[in-house]
């Protein structure tokens, strides 16, 4: 019975708890279980609160029972991204200069979560300060793939990714500033939504008015995903971007396949993307043509891209800038080598470089959105190669051609960024490795609820195709490898923090 509880949906979970079928520490206990028997297989999971969770979920029972209204997310057990700060729960950030850092409060994002009923039970590994799309820092080690350890599992959401896909818990969060939320989801066969700006509000992003950086949800499937969502959304006095959005948590997906529009690309025109991807791509969009009014290919001549790379490359550099200044001028030593890197190409920008590369990217938001007059939905690949070794920092090269930076492997999501428009990863089977391939969807400008309602509607169709439905890793082999993957992945730990709480 507990291993069949972990099989639920959140959505469901969240149905039958509040029917009074489902006890939220029956459901917290199963995922503990699980936690313990895979857990030491991909090091999913940072500082983790199992007894303030046990408290908090005979709460909720008791709350039930009492027959109080309930949240969204009432009992449900969740993941948080280590890059969130969480009330008395240790975050790091992936760096060895928070190694014993525990805030005093929830930021806004947490707290909206737990207002709605969830229960943290643990914070998810994440690169240091998010910066690569690589989940392993010297605090933690590295997390491997669910569906092979010994393979990245993306970043730098990888941890939350990995927890869901191994059913260690129903819900976890992520973010995204250049697909932070989409790649993890992608490489381990679940869901990652980054919203339109402000759709998420955010009280701690340094550049309050930059709509780059977005907190957001991730799942096994799309109804869990708008379930969180539903629950998060709306203003914030903090986040000067967030306004009053308003979702319906159990919308189901009300549209005929058949009536879909969909635009597609395998490289925006402008992206490096492994040639067996590509084919990968082809074979998936052969398969969904038919079910489909409109596949066809985008116009890249009228989207004109070319800027992409170096306007993504300025956006990020005044990310980083912005939040590690004071870090920097302190001692660059501390700073790992990519978070280093970053701030040192925005140091160097001169403020006629930040304009220029913020006219060229409204001019580039201005032609994509004219997209949206013949497509529901524009689709591409969610990562260009198939998932590689963890032990290789990232990807350097992609079909021989040598790539400038490190974060240049990651430009289907970055790309996407730049533009704004809410985004999505969707699992769609295997690729020609036999790993998870996503499917991303783009949507137009303030699009949520359209957005995931197509994504719903295509989920339910690749359900009954057995080349795109979703793939689940095997949870016997991870078991059999804990003992030796735990040694390996925790080995490039250099500065443990003080305890687990």
């Amino acid at each position: 019975m507990p291993e069949a509880l972990l099989e639920l949906s959140a959505v469901e979970a969240r149905r039958l708890i509040g029917a009074g079928e489902l006890s939220p520490v029956e459901l917290l206990d199963a995922c503990l279980a699980r936690i313990e028997a895979v857990e030491p297989s991909v090091n999913a999971l940072a500082a983790t609160a199992f007894e303030r969770a046990r408290d908090e979920a005979r709460r909720a029972q008791e709350a039930v029972a009492r027959r109080e209204p309930l949240g969204l997310l009432h009992g449900l057990p969740i993941g948080v991204k280590d890059l969130e700060e969480t009330a008395g729960l240790l975050t790091t950030y992936g760096s060895p200069l928070y190694r014993d850092h525990v805030p005093g409060a929830d930021n806004a994002f947490v707290a909206r979560l737990r207002a709605a009923g969830a229960i943290v039970a643990a914070k998810t590994n994440t690169p240091e300060m998010g910066a690569g799309a690589n989940t392993r820092n010297a605090v933690w080690g590295a997390t491997g793939n669910p569906f092979d350890p010994r393979l990245n599992a993306g970043g730098s959401s990888g941890g939350s990714a990995v927890a869901l896909a191994t059913g260690m818990l129903p819900l976890a969060t992520g973010s995204d500033l250049g697909g932070s939320l989409r790649i993890p989801a992608a490489l381990c066969g679940v869901v990652g939504f980054r919203a339109s700006p402000g759709f998420v509000p955010s009280a701690h992003r340094c550049l309050g008015w930059a709509p780059n950086w977005t907190s957001g949800p991730m799942g096994r499937c799309v109804a869990d995903v708008r379930l969180q969502l539903a629950a998060v959304a709306g203003h914030a006095p903090g986040d000067p971007l967030s306004y009053d959005a308003a979702l319906d948590a159990h919308a189901g997906a009300r549209i005929d396949p058949a009536t879909l529009r969909i635009g597609y690309t395998e490289d925006f025109g402008v992206c490096a993307v492994d040639a067996s991807i590509r084919a990968t791509f082809r074979a998936k969009l052969a398969r969904i043509a038919p079910q489909v009014s409109v596949c066809e290919p985008i116009d890249h001549a009228g989207l004109d891209m070319a800027d992409a790379h170096s306007l993504f490359d300025v956006v990020r550099a005044e990310e980083f800038v912005a939040g590690l200044r004071e870090t920097y001028e302190r001692d660059p030593s501390s700073l790992g080598a990519n978070t280093r890197a970053n701030y040192e190409m925005g140091s160097a920008l001169t403020l006629a470089d930040v304009a220029r590369a913020q006219t060229r990217r409204t001019a580039l938001y201005r032609r994509f959105q004219r997209l949206f007059e013949r497509y529901d939905v524009i689709v591409s690949p969610v990562s260009p190669v198939t998932p590689f070794a963890w032990t290789t920092p990232h990807c350097a090269r992609i079909d021989g051609v040598e790539l400038e930076n490190y974060y240049r492997w990651v430009a289907l999501t970055y790309v996407v960024t730049l533009l704004t428009n809410p985004s999505m990863s969707l699992p769609c089977g295997v690729d020609h490795a036999g790993m998870p391939f996503g499917l991303q969807m783009i949507g137009p400008m303030r699009g949520e609820a359209g957005l995931l309602d197509i994504a719903q509607t295509l989920e339910t169709a690749f359900a009954r195709d057995e080349s795109l439905a979703r793939p689940v890793p095997d949870l016997r082999k991870l078991r059999d490898s804990r003992a030796q993957m735990q040694a390996e992945l925790r080995a490039i730990v250099t500065h443990p923090p003080a305890g687990r709480v």
